[in-house]
């Protein structure tokens, strides 16, 4: 029978790193056959490994859930003062769930959650280029020769140059459809603030082949891998 690490096993399962795996085993809040998991750990098909109470199944089991993130939320797993987590939304089936990449706390839209690491590897790495687009409102009109610079030239950054796709969707150049390929920490707000303006709503429609749909504010479903 074979038998697979434990930190492996929950890494898959979890679709957690080896090293989170590692810090939920010495936390104490693994059990295998009731026990107190150890670090270097074994199991196979035949052992009970629990987290929580919960029983994670030893056969590759994966979840992937399309959720409507409302503003005022945050993406980690613990609250950030009285700041709510998305994970509150969630009943307790699927909490465990990781998010793929994630929103700000003042971002609103479509966001990923599963427990399939590899799925979750090739949905965030830039090697794999997953288009998204967002509804973007800022503070004053977008002038011509800023939107220019967006979009054609890109916007110089402390970690780089970023260049996004703009549509206008109004007459007031207020709202714009924004096109990007990365990823990286508030960078639609920051290229935007760098030429003095403030976003003042950024909603994610679209992350690869995923669409938001008709998912209203805070509602979710479950969905398959495409």
């Amino acid at each position: 029978m074979a038998e697979i690490r434990l930190n492996k096993f929950l890494a898959e399962r979890m679709g957690v790193s080896r090293r989170e795996a590692d810090n939920l085993i010495e936390s104490g809040k693994i059990f295998v056959d009731g026990e107190k998991a150890e670090i270097g750990a074994r199991v196979t098909e035949k052992s009970e490994v629990k987290y929580r109470g919960r029983v994670i199944p030893f056969e590759n089991s994966y979840t992937y859930i399309a959720m409507n993130k409302p503003a005022g939320y945050v993406s980690s797993r613990k609250r950030q003062g009285d700041v709510p987590t998305l994970y509150e939304l969630l009943p307790d089936e699927y909490k465990h769930l990781k998010t793929v990449g994630r929103l700000d706390k003042d971002s609103s839209g479509l966001i990923l959650l599963t427990n399939d690491g590899d799925f979750a590897y090739k949905m965030t790495h830039p090697k794999f280029v997953k288009t998204k687009e967002y509804e973007v409102r800022l503070d004053s009109s977008l002038e011509p020769l800023h939107q220019q610079m967006i979009a054609d030239f890109g916007i110089e950054l402390p970690d780089g140059k970023s260049q996004l796709g703009l549509e206008r969707l109004d007459d007031m150049r207020k709202k714009w459809r924004v096109t990007m390929h990365e990823g990286r920490n508030r960078q639609i707000r920051r290229t935007f603030g760098a030429l003095g303006y403030t976003v003042v709503k950024l909603h994610r429609t679209r992350f690869g082949k995923y669409q938001l749909g008709e998912l209203k504010s805070g509602e979710f479903d479950v969905i398959k891998a495409i």
